[in-house]
């Protein structure tokens, strides 16, 4: 388990800064962007401006391409695959219209599709939000914020989750020159002052190198070293703080300018208890990376896996009892295991784990392979998403792929 591995660049800032951009009218280019399919989604739209935007599967896409549709000349009609017509975004949209916006649903209430009439005029003002409620909406009302006659005041009440998304959003706003900051605790101010053309680079993704963290960490290789260019120890990613669990679970991380590299450090709880709030997408490896290494847990702050690309406490659930590991949820929001593995009578080879459409799935059981051998999974095509070479980066290593 050796290697240099060149990640995608993150998809979050990738598509924060696109939109920003447009807003901005800059005619210089993103440069480093991701080329998943959230982000090819955002940039095919933002380049032919179609009445008709079909956004598939991209959550991030959706949300904040609503909010710039609602500040933009002319009619559209967003919507995307039978999974996102199934993800709320009632949220969004109430906000929307308290700022002026016309938004109706085309189908199902309270869900995509959408028939968006936008205004460059809108008036803007004040909207008091959940922070409980997925960091996208808060991100992409923060965006349009700067284009608001009124600006905008958003005030978040109770707990707020995903705060470093919302950081991330704030810093690369002020990049772009916005007037934009936290109030107090749960006030964020955005003034109306216009975007300013600017260039911008995307740094590599974080929460791609998480399946590299989870390989080092399950290899058998004690000398095992990977090195991961384009990652910064002060990252606007949120998920970078992942780096300081995998500590914990054999794996430290030494930081060399711009890039990291990644070595076992011998080092093994005896369980691991998180509160995940603030870097959801880390979850569906932690919890695979526990079992597989006799890790008993108990993570909180998982609210908003439910409405991912998928359930996915529902599909870790399901696709771990597979492996012989039966795992526990309460409250919609935390996952529980007691380190108590159960026999498995179905032999790995006739195992097949499930991706249900979500990129997250696919890429944390594939390190399975590492303990059992081997392991199948369905739909692979998946990682598209977010990381479209995630497989032939694991031949580089190695790892032996086969097409079934």
């Amino acid at each position: 388990m050796r290697g240099r591995v060149v990640l995608p660049s993150s998809k979050s800032i990738s598509n924060r800064a696109l939109a920003i951009s447009a807003l901005a009218g800059s005619g210089m280019a993103v440069e480093n962007v991701s080329d998943c399919d959230d982000t090819r989604v955002m940039q095919a739209w933002l380049r032919q401006r179609p009445a008709l935007i079909d956004i598939g599967a991209a959550g991030t896409a959706m949300r904040f391409s609503t909010a710039l549709l609602a500040v933009s000349e002319g009619a559209h009609v967003i919507t995307g695959s039978e999974r996102m017509k199934n993800r709320p975004i009632s949220v969004l949209v109430d906000a929307l219209r308290q700022l002026g916006a016309e938004i109706t649903y085309v189908e199902k209430e309270g869900f995509p599709p959408l028939n968006i009439v936008g205004n460059p005029q809108l008036g803007g003002g004040k909207v008091q939000l959940s922070g409980s409620v997925s960091s996208q909406y808060i991100s992409a009302l923060l965006m349009i914020g700067p284009m608001l006659k009124n600006g905008l005041i958003l005030n978040l009440i109770d707990e707020i989750v995903s705060r470093p998304y919302i950081d991330m959003t704030i810093a690369v706003m002020q990049s772009y020159g916005a007037k934009v900051g936290w109030k107090n605790t749960h006030t964020i101010v955005v003034e109306p002052t216009p975007y300013q053309p600017s260039s911008y680079v995307v740094e590599s993704d974080w929460s791609a190198a998480s399946y590299w963290y989870e390989m080092v960490a399950l290899s058998s290789d004690a000398d095992a070293e990977i090195l991961l260019p384009g990652l910064f120890a002060q990252s606007l990613q949120g998920d970078c703080r992942g780096a300081a669990i995998f500590e914990q679970l054999g794996v430290g991380t030494e930081h060399r300018g711009d890039e990291v590299v990644l070595r076992k450090n011998g080092k093994k709880m005896e369980r691991l208890d998180v509160d995940f709030v603030e870097m959801p997408d880390l979850a569906q490896t932690f919890v695979v990376i526990c079992c597989l290494l006799d890790v008993p847990f108990h993570f909180t702050g998982l609210q908003s896996l439910k409405i991912k690309e998928t359930d996915r406490i529902e599909a870790l659930k399901k696709e771990l009892l597979k492996l012989g590991f039966e795992i526990e949820d309460r409250n919609d929001s935390e996952l529980l295991w007691d380190g108590v593995r159960k026999v498995n009578a179905v032999p790995v080879q006739d195992i097949a784990i499930d991706t249900y459409e979500d990129h997250r799935m696919a890429m944390a059981f594939a390190p399975v392979a590492l303990k059992n051998g081997s392991i199948c999974i369905n739909n692979p095509q998946v990682v598209s998403k977010s990381y479209p070479r995630y497989w032939e980066d694991l031949k580089t290593v190695g790892f032996e792929i086969e097409e079934l």
